[in-house]
């Protein structure tokens, strides 16, 4: 699971570290990509056009909600794209022929189409970690090309000054867009592999706390720094299994307390984030002299 994190939190980076969008929603498209895979998976398709279709439909719900809200900034956008995520699991909860509810898909009696490269099936573990292991490597260097791009350079002015950057020419509006489009393919292609991994999910794979939890991983480990993200990433989503092993007994039910109380430390004490771009580095330096003086 976590390079599947590292995959979501990547693609949240687009909007919420580079664009500086804040959604607290982002789960919704991850389900949506992992629905869509489950459902034409069941139907017969392969793994490889059944992402494809996951990406695809992912990405146009994605621009359906942008469209109306690209005036949105802050806690409005946060609000409206945390309604935006629990409409999406209720809908998932409750279309029982289409979804099966909380039920969950396959149906009994159903099954997905095993994941095939050429002839090799993906049938264990080790297979999937190497897969996921193949897309968060894809997944870093779309990210530092995009990062350095003329369309990166576009997100990183909207996010400084919208007004600006609009003023000088740049789409804010298409820029924003593209950004949804980005982090939703990057949604879609972590819940494709999801299902055909765990051959089976619910509605509650989903839920608001997942968005917060990648939120976080982002936030602790640096807004908009592709490394620090990776390793936010990976602090959230392995330390809470590492301590479930270290304390055993009757303390693995204060893991997440253990967990929580450091992240609050490491957040009051380094609010760039344990590795924070070099942009926002600069502008905190500043920030603490501007202060002083």
């Amino acid at each position: 699971m976590i390079g599947l994190y590292v995959i979501l939190a990547l693609g949240l980076n687009v909007t919420l570290g580079f664009v500086g969008l804040f959604d607290l929603g982002y789960m919704a498209f991850y389900a949506i990509g992992a629905y869509s895979a489950a459902i034409l998976s069941i139907a017969g398709w392969n793994f490889w056009f059944s992402t494809l279709a996951a990406i695809l439909i992912s990405i146009i719900f994605r621009l359906l909600l942008g469209a109306p809200v690209l005036r949105l900034r802050g806690d409005y956008l946060a609000i409206v794209t945390l309604g935006f995520g629990e409409i999406i699991r209720l809908v998932l909860n409750n279309t029982d022929s289409l979804t099966n509810g909380p039920k969950g898909l396959p149906r009994v009696g159903e099954a997905l189409t095993p994941l095939l490269f050429f002839n090799f099936e993906f049938s264990e573990n080790i297979h999937f970690y190497y897969l996921i292991l193949a897309v968060v490597f894809l997944a870093v260097i779309v990210s530092k090309r995009l990062e350095n791009s003329r369309i990166g350079r576009a997100w990183t002015a909207v996010r400084e000054d919208e007004i600006a950057a609009e003023l000088s020419g740049i789409p804010v509006t298409r820029v924003k867009m593209l950004a949804f489009a980005t982090s939703a393919l990057f949604a879609a292609i972590a819940g494709s592999i999801f299902v055909h991994w765990e051959r089976f999910i619910t509605p509650e794979s989903f839920t608001f706390w997942e968005s917060v939890l990648v939120v976080s991983m982002i936030v602790l480990g640096g807004i908009g720094s592709i490394s620090g993200v990776i390793l936010g990433a990976v602090l959230i989503s392995g330390i809470p299994q590492i301590l479930q092993v270290v304390l055993g007994g009757d303390l693995i039910s204060y893991r997440y307390l253990i967990f929580g109380i450091a992240l609050v430390v490491i957040i009051i004490f380094r609010p760039q984030g344990l590795i924070p771009s070099k942009r926002q580095e600069l502008e905190l330096e500043v920030e603490q002299f501007s202060s002083t003086v």
